[in-house]
């Protein structure tokens, strides 16, 4: 795959993708947008954020989220998937950050993944989120990549590495974002795939 052609498919796809608010967007403090984003896993933006929206203002700081009840908070965030696993994780997370970090949320990928219920893909999109050249790989990010020829992996690792020598690093941290809103735009599987066939067909 040429990087010209590639970086023009990219930035139609961005043309394309509507405005919508995703898990990490627009949080006041970098622990609510971390847990937002460990909520958001395998579950909808537009089902994840009101939630989380619930939880911190039940839970207004990370002090009474590491204190917080399970059997509470999971009442509160049971309309994400894994919603008994996530519980625990929230709240361990919280734990970990105050015991650890004094409550800051670590901008280093080691640490962050050794964080509960942070795995590779979650601490991209965060440190993405904060500036750091990082690529996220989600679902969304992993069929779309696939689709048009910008990696022939499944693993998640290896489509990051393809994507990194693929595009040039200060794209990095688009890519998830422009992905995934245009994964979210276009529900219908027919619609998003016609889309992608005409995008494919972009040349150099």
């Amino acid at each position: 795959m040429d990087r010209k052609r590639a970086i023009k498919q990219l930035n139609k796809i961005k043309n394309l993708a509507k405005e919508i608010r995703l898990a990490a967007d627009s949080w006041e403090e970098d622990w609510k947008t971390l847990i937002a984003i460990l909520l958001s896993a395998r579950t909808r933006d537009k089902v994840t954020i009101p939630v989380a929206e619930n939880l911190f203002n039940k839970y207004g700081s990370l002090e009474k989220l590491a204190t917080a009840n399970y059997h509470d908070v999971k009442r509160i965030i049971n309309s994400v998937n894994y919603s008994n696993v996530k519980a625990r994780k929230v709240i361990g997370c919280a734990k970990m950050l105050l015991s650890l970090y004094n409550g800051r949320v670590p901008n280093d990928f080691n640490k962050l993944v050794e964080l509960p219920g942070i795995g590779r893909k979650s601490a991209n999109v965060f440190l993405a989120e904060k500036g750091y050249d990082r690529i996220g790989v989600d679902t969304h990010v992993a069929q779309i990549s696939r689709k048009l020829g910008w990696t022939k992996h499944k693993n998640p690792a290896l489509i990051e590495r393809d994507l990194e020598r693929l595009f040039p690093r200060k794209m990095w941290r688009e890519i998830n974002w422009i992905l995934v809103r245009f994964g979210q735009s276009y529900t219908n599987k027919r619609e998003k795939n016609l889309l992608l066939e005409k995008i494919n067909q972009i040349k150099d």
